[in-house]
């Protein structure tokens, strides 16, 4: 299946399901290349961006399932990227 390489950013409003978000990212480990975050502590919010490649399923995956708990919203982009060591293109 064809990867991509885009990026996920997650607005995180209060603590009650940081033990749950972890889980998430932990268990899609593989697609995430890096991971920042910003506390935002006068708002009671966190964002927290990633930088991820792999197949728009696994990475809807990650995005679906951060975005069905409370208090959170995920949203991503992804570019058209194919591996030019596979044969692939970078058509930006």
């Amino acid at each position: 299946m064809e990867k991509r390489i885009g990026a996920v950013v997650v607005l995180v409003k209060g603590r009650r399901n940081i033990p749950k978000l972890n889980t998430i990212i932990s268990n899609h480990a593989d697609i995430i290349i890096a991971r920042q975050g910003l506390p935002l502590i006068e708002r009671d919010m966190s964002v927290i961006s990633f930088i991820v490649e792999g197949s728009t399923d696994r990475i809807g995956s990650l995005t679906g399932r951060i975005g069905r708990l409370d208090g959170l919203q995920a949203k991503s982009v992804l570019t058209k990227y194919s591996d030019p060591k596979k044969g692939g293109y970078f058509d930006p």
